[in-house]
C-alpha cells in the first residue's frame, strides 16, 4: 500500500483486500438503502458526513457530539422512526454507541447497529472511524487494480 510516495508493505494478499473491498461496498449498498427510506444516521463529525457523502451517500445526517446526548435522542424520536447509528469504532465512539441505544431503548425506539458492527470488523484494524472510510475504500480500488504492492 501507498503513503505518500513510500511503499508499505501490505498485511495480506491482494485477493484478501479485493474481498474485503466487496464487503464494504455491500455494506455501502445497505447504507444506501438505509438513506433512501430516510432514516436517520447518526455520526460524530461533519468529517463522518463528508466521508460518507463522497461514498455516494446522501441521507439524513445527524451529528450526535454536539448537545445533551438525551436532548438530541427525544428530538428525533420525536421527529423520526428509525435510526441508524454509525460511531467511529474507536473507544469513544463504542462508549457513544453503548448510550446512543440506551436511551433510545428508553424512548421506544431500536436502533440499528448492525451495519456499524460489520464496518467495524472489516476495517477496524486498518482505520478507527467513518471518516476515514472513504479514503480507505479508494485505496482499496487502486490496490486492485495495481499488481506492483508488495506483499
Amino acid at each position: 500500500m501507498y503513503r505518500g510516495k513510500k511503499k508499505i508493505p501490505l498485511k495480506g494478499t491482494i485477493l484478501f483486500y479485493e474481498k474485503k473491498l466487496e464487503s464494504i461496498e455491500l455494506i455501502i449498498n445497505e447504507l444506501l438503502q438505509y438513506a433512501e427510506q430516510d432514516v436517520v444516521i447518526i455520526v460524530e463529525g461533519i468529517k463522518d458526513v463528508r466521508s460518507l457523502k463522497r461514498l455516494g451517500i446522501d441521507g439524513h445526517f445527524e451529528l450526535a457530539t454536539h448537545r445533551s446526548l438525551l436532548d438530541f435522542c427525544e428530538q428525533i424520536a420525536r421527529e423520526h422512526d428509525s435510526v441508524l447509528i454509525l460511531t467511529d469504532w474507536d473507544r469513544r465512539g463504542d462508549i457513544l454507541e453503548n448510550k446512543l441505544v440506551r436511551i433510545f431503548r428508553s424512548l421506544d425506539i431500536d436502533p440499528d447497529v448492525k451495519l456499524r458492527k460489520k464496518l467495524s470488523s472489516l476495517v477496524k484494524a486498518d482505520i478507527k472511524d467513518v471518516e476515514g472510510l472513504a479514503s480507505y475504500v479508494s485505496t482499496l480500488k487502486r490496490m486492485s487494480h495495481h499488481s506492483d504492492y508488495t506483499e
